[in-house]
């Protein structure tokens, strides 16, 4: 007779972390959250790692790799959490139906449902990201939102939850999120004895900003919008209406609009807004104030930067400042403040 029938005692089981593998697959979006949640089971959490595929084939990685596998992924049972990988051509070609059949099947079996980098297309097409924030790698984050107009994609986030489905960013953002699991189920100290295990940051909370990649790495080819960007960018806190704008380049709104569509694929507006919340997080993240925030990154109140916090991240300001030093996944804070 096992040992807890003769004592009474109840002993806690593992939680099964099962992760949808298929062909082509990125294997770091793999190896590196499995790490998180293998060593954590080292340092007192209670894991059991599994991996399946669509059909319970083995698969080959994106690096030529062979990997086997321990079934189908219908045949895995009730896991607490289910995993999909990123691969690139998520992202670029039709998600294989199988994988889309195996994440229909598992969503409503499972506590907790993630993607890492581009899997969060293979979410997406199973119709699991409808009316959910979300976000994907930044290089894919435009992709996302015109292939399922009905996902709100959150294009600098490094994780996102909403609902129990969480997804990430690229691969290190995927330990990031793992990380950040591991914390929810087990509390901070754990979380850091695994990062300082695995010599990675625990600082990166999930609305911290893919590095702001869609707005610094493409440049405008157009004189005239490049110098409105570098505006913008240098002095966040200036009236940056269209009008406004527009006349300070000697150019129509109209005409400026069409710029920021063909160049930047977005509006005036927007992205002034984007720039907005880039400086504000920078400015909480480095400890500042909300009210001084919110002056210096042009919102003119810390209401107004508060239902920009709300809409694009999930969470308020001060929420985010207070969160800095965790890596708690972004959540909706009902009735939260400034």
């Amino acid at each position: 007779m096992p040992v807890a029938e003769l004592t009474g005692a109840t002993v806690a089981q593992p939680r099964r972390i099962v992760f949808v593998l298929f062909d082509g697959m990125k294997m770091l979006d793999v190896t590196g959250p499995a790490e998180v949640f293998a060593e954590a089971g080292l340092a007192g959490g209670r894991y059991s790692i599994e991996y399946v595929s669509p059909t319970g084939e083995p698969v080959t990685t994106s690096v030529g790799i062979r990997l086997p596998v321990g079934g189908r992924a219908a045949d895995t049972g009730d896991p607490d959490t289910v995993v999909v990988s990123g691969g690139d051509a998520l992202a670029t070609h039709p998600v294989p139906p199988e994988l889309v059949a195996a994440v229909r099947e598992l969503r409503p079996r499972t506590r907790r449902l993630v993607s890492i980098c581009t899997g969060s297309f293979a979410l997406a097409a199973a119709g699991v990201l409808a009316g959910r924030r979300a976000t994907t790698h930044w290089r894919h984050t435009r992709r996302l939102a015109r292939a399922h107009p009905d996902v709100r994609v959150q294009p600098d986030a490094l994780f996102v939850e909403d609902g129990g489905i969480f997804t990430s960013a690229g691969v290190s953002a995927g330990i990031d999120l793992a990380l950040a699991l591991v914390e929810q189920d087990h509390g901070p100290e754990l979380a850091r004895t695994v990062a300082r295990n695995l010599v990675v940051f625990m600082q990166r909370p999930g609305g911290q900003s893919q590095f702001s990649a869609p707005l610094e790495i493409r440049r405008p080819s157009a004189p005239t919008l490049r110098a409105v960007v570098d505006l913008v960018s240098a002095q966040p806190a200036l009236d940056h209406s269209a009008s406004s704008l527009a006349s300070r380049v000697g150019v129509s709104p109209r005409h400026l609009a069409r710029l920021f569509a063909d160049e930047l694929d977005t509006t005036p507006a927007k992205y002034v807004e984007q720039v907005r919340l880039d400086h504000a997080k920078a400015l909480l993240d480095a400890g500042h104030g909300v009210a001084e925030t919110a002056r210096s990154a042009g919102f003119g109140s810390s209401e107004t930067m508060r239902r920009t916090f709300v809409a694009r991240l999930g969470t308020s300001p001060s929420h985010y400042r207070a969160r800095f030093g965790t890596t708690s996944a972004s959540r909706r804070v009902p009735g939260s403040s400034a």
